[in-house]
C-alpha cells in the first residue's frame, strides 16, 4: 500500500527499499526516532540542571563575600565636608552660558565640535561662557 502511494516518487520509493533492505520496517524507524528524540531531551534536561546548579552556587559565593569583607575592614577615616564654593555660571538656580556676542546656533554648533572632540557626552560638559575672537 505505502509503496503504490510513494510510486510516484521516485527517491522517497528508493528510500524505502533502503530501509526495508535494512531490515527496518516503519515501526522500528518510529522507535528510533522516538528515542533519538528522548535522548536529546534528557541531554537538554540535565544541561539544563547544571547551568542551574552552577548559578546557585555562583549567586551563593556573592552573597558570602561581601558579608566577609566588612567585618575585616578597619573604620575608614571621617571624611571632610566639601567647601561650598560659589558655583560659576548658575544664576537664580539655573545654569547658563554666557554667550558673548555669539549668536544661539553659532553656540550650539561650538558645544557640539567640543563635544564630538573630546569624546565626552553634551549633558555632561558645562559650558560657561562663549565668546568670539
Amino acid at each position: 500500500m505505502i509503496k503504490t502511494f510513494l510510486s510516484a516518487a521516485p527517491a522517497l520509493t528508493g528510500a524505502l527499499e533502503a530501509s526495508e533492505a535494512a531490515g527496518m520496517g516503519i515501526g522500528g524507524a518510529a522507535v528510533t526516532a522516538l528515542l533519538g528524540y528522548s535522548v536529546i531531551f534528557f541531554g537538554l534536561v540535565l544541561l539544563m540542571g547544571v547551568i542551574a546548579l552552577f548559578g546557585k552556587l555562583m549567586t551563593a559565593k556573592k552573597a558570602d563575600a561581601p558579608a566577609a569583607a566588612p567585618a575585616a575592614a578597619a573604620p575608614a577615616a571621617p571624611v571632610a565636608a566639601p567647601e561650598n564654593k560659589p558655583d560659576i555660571g548658575v544664576r537664580d538656580g539655573v545654569r547658563v552660558c554666557d554667550l558673548n556676542g555669539v549668536d544661539d546656533k553659532t553656540a550650539a554648533m561650538i558645544m557640539a565640535i567640543v563635544a564630538d572632540n573630546t569624546g565626552i557626552p553634551l549633558n555632561e560638559l558645562r559650558f560657561i561662557s562663549i565668546k568670539e575672537l
